[in-house]
């Protein structure tokens, strides 16, 4: 059993470490599900050409794109809050 420290730490043994591939100074992200924590290593390049299928619209400037993606932003921000 692994004690949480007073900053909320916890040491993963060596032996899980080695297992993971997880080294010092690596990244991880740490998720909770239904009161469970899990541990991945992040891994580089994990999300390269995730969006390569989507096309821009050469049409529409970054302004405007930025500017509709906030008020969009927005308006789902106000559904939530009302329901």
């Amino acid at each position: 059993m692994h004690k949480v420290s007073a900053k909320r730490q916890v040491t993963i043994p060596k032996e899980l470490c080695e297992k993971a591939g997880i080294l010092p100074g690596d990244l991880v992200e740490i998720f909770e599900h239904e009161g469970k924590v899990t541990v991945i290593k992040q891994q580089a390049g994990a999300s390269a050409g995730v969006l390569k299928h989507l096309k821009g619209d050469p049409a529409v400037s970054d302004e405007e794109s930025l500017a509709d993606s906030l008020t969009t932003s927005a308006k789902d921000k106000k559904k939530r809050n009302a329901a």
